[in-house]
């Protein structure tokens, strides 16, 4: 029965769109039975607030012109790669990367943006398998230093999804986030609707897990590793062998440059009088650790910690008078140590309990994605997993045509 009314109230709301206003050849195609599901589910089944929000949707796809779509609006953006389709994740969902960075906000309108991720979209849901409805999406956050730029961009894309594209998204994370973001996200969160299914990561946890080499079924992204034997070896300058910099002063009064900048050679040479003393005023002062000891570590400061103590040793210290009077123990007030109540204790621990599961949870839901934020990315991979007419003129006439296919943004 309860697929009988499903069928039902889908066949209810295409008929009231009908009544309202003649559907053109597209707009049937674009509400068959799935498509008219989802606005049901997303609505709780209901048939007017679902035949509204469907009606609102193929007015705004006629205002955008989802239709004239095409690859050559987006040339410059598919070279650098801000918005893409990566690959098909296990379930065969598209897994889209979205790479936008700060300035393209200024020099790019809202429609533009939104131009871009209906097209990237578009794409995806074409490279969808007959029983696949929902899509992933990548959000790489480290281009932005503004958290309220990238909250504004991020709301933007999931309010477009959460009302036109309903049902689609399956898992949604945000990467590398500016600091300020988590403050932002945590008092809008109650009021996006997608915000169950979006999720922020880091990928500094993620730095143990290089195992990944999937390069090799990508031959032009697998030149962009670093291959050492690759360098032509440059001619050393002096005795230098390594390629750090040191900082050298001119005494010279008539040098146009008091200061210039050479290479220095860490395996031999030695800044600092070398005398028997060395073992005892702790490690000499090398180009590797002549720095400021204000922006030094902690770690690097110790060293410097303990050849203070050295040098303090040198001197006789003045004996400190003995003690004459003699305390009992049992007439010292200890202070006490105040029980541990049990609903604090119990609500701090399973608050922090909460936050680390949290934690892991989103880290365990990241790892099937991570190979696809670690691909380099391959316009001409992309524009092949388009279909016309989006895929354009340029697919359409020549597929066999080279174009710039790496992108000049791309991390690794």
């Amino acid at each position: 029965m309860g697929k009988l009314d499903q069928k039902e109230k889908a066949q209810t709301v295409v008929d009231l769109l009908r009544k309202q206003a003649p559907l053109t050849v597209k707009q049937e195609k674009f509400c068959n039975k799935a498509c008219v599901e989802r606005f049901l589910k997303a609505k709780n089944d209901t048939v007017k607030k679902a035949t509204k929000q469907l009606r609102n949707c193929l007015a705004w796809r006629d205002s955008i012109g989802t239709d004239h779509l095409i690859a050559d609006e987006f040339s410059a953006e598919l070279a650098e790669g801000l918005a893409y389709v990566a690959g098909h994740d296990d379930e065969s969902r598209p897994v889209m990367i979205f790479r936008i960075k700060q300035d393209y906000q200024k020099f790019h309108s809202q429609k533009q943006f939104t131009r871009l991720l209906v097209f990237t979209l578009e794409v995806a849901t074409q490279t969808m398998s007959k029983n696949v409805e929902q899509f992933v999406l990548l959000f790489d956050a480290s281009f932005f230093r503004s958290a309220s730029a990238f909250m504004n961009m991020l709301l933007a894309t999931l309010k477009i999804i959460g009302d036109y594209y309903p049902g689609r998204l399956h898992k949604a994370f945000v990467i590398d986030p500016p600091s300020l973001f988590s403050y932002l996200w945590k008092g809008v969160k109650p009021f996006v609707e997608l915000s169950p299914l979006t999720m922020v990561v880091s990928s500094l946890d993620f730095e143990e897990s290089l195992e990944f080499d999937d390069f090799t079924s990508y031959p032009r992204a697998a030149s962009l590793r670093f291959d050492p034997s690759n360098v032509p070896g440059s001619n050393k300058i002096g005795s230098c062998s390594s390629s750090r910099f040191s900082f050298t002063v001119s005494h010279h009064s008539d040098s146009l440059k008091p200061w210039h900048l050479s290479f220095t050679d860490t395996s031999g040479s030695k800044v600092g009088p070398k005398t028997s003393s060395a073992a005892l005023l702790g490690p000499a002062i090398s180009p590797l650790n002549a720095r400021s000891h204000s922006f030094a570590s902690p770690s690097a400061r110790s060293s410097y910690g303990n050849m203070r103590t050295i040098k303090k040793g040198f001197f006789p210290s003045t004996p400190l008078p003995q003690k004459t009077q003699k305390l009992d123990p049992s007439m010292i007030n200890h202070p006490r140590t105040p029980g541990p109540s049990f609903l604090q204790s119990s609500a701090l621990f399973f608050k922090k309990d909460c936050q680390v599961n949290k934690a892991t949870r989103c880290r365990e839901s990241f790892i099937p994605f991570l190979k696809f934020y670690r691909r380099p990315y391959d316009e001409m991979i992309y524009r092949s997993k388009m279909r016309p007419p989006l895929g354009g003129l340029i697919s359409i006439i020549s597929p066999q045509l080279k174009r710039r296919h790496m992108s000049v943004s791309q991390r690794f």
